[in-house]
């Protein structure tokens, strides 16, 4: 079984995101996002938001620190050269707008082994400067014995 069995439940510290305008922008337009809230604040305001709409995939920049922290963490073990993204799921709470502050912590919760693999489910929480959860989420990530 991985080393990182008797790491289960193991929670890593939070780290804060500042949402900006341009990061919503870039990532809007890196996906091909084209809904106007996402790139213009005049058509996000006029649809009754303060500034411009992240669009819901943007949780994976908001939590890209946390799960980082969180798979690098030496207690939990991953050999990063033979990791291989698993999947993800998301649950989506408030909308996220530019000027939010994002707060996501992750913890381990559950490692497992299978046909030689291991897979390790970690799950996130984010949450917005007014406490709301804004994104709620599980990574699974499969490692690959060493050669």
């Amino acid at each position: 079984m991985p080393v990182a069995d008797q790491a289960v439940g193991k929670r890593f510290p939070p780290h804060a995101y500042a949402v900006g305008r341009e990061k919503i922008r870039e990532y809007a337009r890196a996906v091909g996002e084209t809904d106007p809230r996402h790139l213009d604040l005049d058509s996000a305001r006029a649809a009754g938001h303060p500034d411009l709409v992240a669009p819901p995939m943007f949780a994976v920049v908001y939590c890209a620190e946390a799960v980082e922290e969180a798979l690098l963490h030496p207690e939990i073990g991953i050999d990063f050269a033979m990791l291989l993204h698993g999947g993800q799921e998301f649950r989506w709470g408030p909308l996220v707008h530019a000027g939010d502050e994002i707060t996501t912590e992750v913890e381990l919760a559950e490692v497992s082994e299978r046909i030689g693999l291991a897979f390790y489910r970690f799950r996130s929480r984010s949450v917005n400067q007014r406490g709301e959860e804004v994104c709620s989420g599980e990574w699974t990530h499969v490692v690959r014995p060493s050669a």
